[in-house]
C-alpha cells in the first residue's frame, strides 16, 4: 500500500469502534502541531480557511478549497476529512466532477452538504440532495480511492432545526450511499442519540463547538467521530483580537506574556 492508501485504511478503521476527535486546523501549520499533540485525524474548516483570506464562509472558489485541500493533506502524515462544502456545484454532475477533484488532493474522507445559500429555500429538495450524495457516492466509487463519503444535512446551521426532517434527510443520504451522517449544530443529547439509532449501524460525527458534551459523554450516545468546525480557529482569533484590542485601547501589552514557543511547536519533539 502507499501512504495515501494506509491513510484511507486508518481512517475507515477510527470509524470501525469507539469515539475519536478529528479537530480542524486552518492552515498547514496549526495541522502540524494538532498531529504532534497526538490526534489520529484531521478536517479541514472552510470557515477557518476561508478567514485566512479575509473572507466569510462559503465564499472560496472550488479552486480555492482543492488547493487548501492540498495544503492540509501534505503537512501531515494523518486522515484528513474535507470540508467540501456543497461540493461546489448544484447539479448532480458537477458535483460528481467536483468530487472527482477533491479526491485527487490526498484527502481520506469528504462531506457534502444540503444548505443552498438561499435563505429563502436553505435546504435541496431532498430528491435533489439524496441524487446530489449519490453522484458524490459515484465520484468516490469510480476513483477507486476508497474516500469516506460524509453526508450532512445543515437544517440546525440554516434555520430550519427539525430534528425529524433531519433524520429523515441523514436516513436517505445514508441510503443513497453516505459512509458517515452528520447535523451540524445538534447540541442536545436526546436528539443526539435519536440520530446515532436513526443511522446505526453507521458512524455519526458530532459538532461540538461549545462545552455542551465531552468525549465520555458523546461516546456514552454512540458518537463514533467529533470535530470542532471553526471553533478552533475562533479561539485563535479570539486570543490574537483580545491582545490587539488592549494595545488599540490601553497602550499596554499584558496578553504577551505566556505565550507559546511557536517555532518550537512547529520543530516538534
Amino acid at each position: 500500500m502507499n501512504a495515501f492508501t494506509d491513510r484511507v485504511v486508518a481512517f475507515r478503521r477510527l470509524h470501525s469502534s469507539g469515539c475519536f476527535v478529528m479537530p480542524n486546523p486552518w492552515d498547514a501549520g496549526s495541522a502540524r502541531v494538532l498531529e504532534q499533540l497526538g490526534f489520529k485525524a484531521l478536517a479541514t474548516t472552510s470557515a477557518g480557511s476561508a478567514w485566512t483570506m479575509g473572507r466569510v464562509d462559503n465564499q472560496l472558489s472550488r479552486d480555492e478549497a482543492l488547493a487548501h485541500l492540498r495544503s492540509i493533506a501534505a503537512a501531515v502524515t494523518l486522515p484528513v476529512n474535507a470540508d467540501f462544502e456543497g461540493g461546489f456545484a448544484v447539479d448532480p454532475q458537477g458535483v460528481h466532477a467536483n468530487v472527482s477533484l477533491a479526491v485527487g488532493t490526498g484527502v481520506a474522507g469528504l462531506s457534502i452538504e444540503d444548505s443552498t445559500g438561499d435563505q429563502a429555500n436553505p435546504l435541496y429538495e431532498l430528491d435533489l440532495a439524496v441524487e446530489r450524495i449519490r453522484a458524490a457516492r459515484r465520484a468516490i466509487d469510480d476513483s477507486g480511492t476508497g474516500v469516506i463519503l460524509t453526508g450532512r444535512s445543515e437544517g440546525f446551521v440554516v434555520g430550519r432545526p427539525d430534528i425529524d426532517e433531519t433524520i429523515r434527510r441523514l436516513r436517505a443520504y445514508s441510503e443513497a450511499g453516505a459512509d458517515c451522517l452528520y447535523a451540524p449544530r445538534i447540541d442536545q443529547a436526546d436528539q443526539v442519540a435519536a440520530i446515532v439509532a436513526a443511522v446505526a449501524p453507521k458512524p455519526v460525527n458530532l459538532l461540538i463547538n461549545s462545552p455542551f458534551m465531552t468525549v465520555a459523554q458523546a461516546q456514552a450516545l454512540g458518537v463514533r467521530r467529533i470535530s470542532v468546525g471553526g471553533t478552533l480557529a475562533r479561539a485563535a482569533w479570539g486570543g490574537w483580537h483580545s491582545a490587539a484590542t488592549e494595545i488599540a485601547n490601553d497602550g499596554t501589552f499584558t496578553a504577551f506574556s505566556d505565550l507559546p514557543n511557536v517555532e518550537a511547536l512547529l520543530r516538534g519533539p
